[in-house]
């Protein structure tokens, strides 16, 4: 039987429909009933057949930092997907960042050594990857830096995979995964979900930074192929293509009907909105929109190689432009 984390994200629950697509026997760990919604908006997204593919999940209640309950839901499986995370750029959130991405990590880890887990695989993120200094592309042994002013995110995520390379090194199978910017449909209200809301609403500005994007389909696909291959104790970079933001925000607009961005952010405004962001959140208690870091990557040109995993599995990518326009439909069609 297969575990699946972070099972009601976006990632998670794309892996489960696939799984199960497949009539492959899977247990899923869930924290709330209310997310449970989000697996079900995705089935209804991909077939009427919804219901008796929700069905067949073994449903679990339990958190990665309750060892007890995750230990209990270890029981019987063969093989672990990890994908849950806690995803915020917000420095306030640093401590609940590391406790759920780093000890929620190594709490996963233990017991798939503890119950002789097969293989595991980890989704990371592309923000745990170093930066080249010479223009070259970025490759997996491209070296994180970790004196560089680094969101609290990437800090926590490298963080996870130290607990999973250390895994390794005590007997564990393991694969990692570092995808860009996943797009794909049934969650709007967070993550690159939100980003077609915002698009049909209008955006003013666009910056001038590039954008590593992949579709989720291409994601959960090289997930399970790598789990099922003799491939162990490796990581791959998982971007399709990297678009300018400009490019980016203009095709979802045009995606869901809107109208496109025109005006290009300087960085002075850039640099004013964020401030100003941090002053609102210390006078107001609001939630950070736009940190210093997210700020800088926003305006940043990052060029990734994917060669690694198109090699490993001979794997060619969805084009971007056609799956930024097949979510867009799904999003335009979302209540109908």
């Amino acid at each position: 039987m297969i575990l699946v984390t972070g099972s009601t994200g976006l990632v998670g629950s794309h892996l489960l429909y696939k799984l199960v697509s497949n009539n492959e026997k899977v247990r899923a760990i869930y924290r709330n009933e209310q997310k449970l919604t989000n697996v079900k908006h995705i089935f209804s997204t991909y077939t009427q057949n919804h219901h008796a593919l929700f069905d067949a999940i073994d449903w679990v209640k339990a958190d990665i930092l309750d060892i007890d309950r995750l230990s209990d839901a270890m029981i019987g499986i063969t093989y672990v997907y990890h994908c849950a995370a806690f995803v915020s750029f917000e420095p306030d959130k640093y401590q609940l960042l590391r406790k759920i991405n780093i000890e929620g990590t190594a709490n996963v880890v233990n017991l798939c050594i503890s119950y002789n887990i097969k293989k595991l695989c980890y989704v990371s993120s592309i923000a745990t990857i170093g930066n080249s200094t010479n223009n070259t592309p970025i490759t997996e042994d491209t070296n994180w830096n970790p004196e560089a002013d680094n969101s609290v995110y990437a800090i926590t995520k490298y963080g996870a995979e130290m607990e999973v390379w250390r895994a390794t090194q005590e007997g564990l199978n393991a694969i990692i995964v570092n995808p860009g910017v996943i797009l794909g449909a049934g969650i709007w209200h967070y993550g690159s979900g939100s980003l077609f809301k915002k698009a049909s609403k209008g955006f003013k500005y666009y910056t001038s930074g590039d954008i590593g994007l992949i579709a989720i389909e291409d994601v959960v696909s090289i997930m399970t192929t790598l789990l099922n291959s003799p491939i162990v104790n490796e990581r791959f970079i998982l971007i399709a293509e990297t678009w300018a933001y400009k490019d980016f925000l203009q095709s979802l607009a045009q995606s869901v009907n809107a109208k496109k961005p025109l005006r290009q952010a300087s960085p002075l405004l850039l640099s004013l909105i964020w401030r100003l962001d941090w002053l609102k959140n210390k006078l107001t208690g609001k939630r950070r929109l736009l940190t210093k870091q997210l700020a800088t990557s926003l305006q940043s040109e990052k060029h990734y190689s994917s060669e690694k995993i198109k090699t490993a599995l001979n794997y060619n990518f969805k084009p971007i432009n056609e799956c930024i326009f097949e979510v867009g439909d799904k999003f335009l069609k979302r209540d109908q």
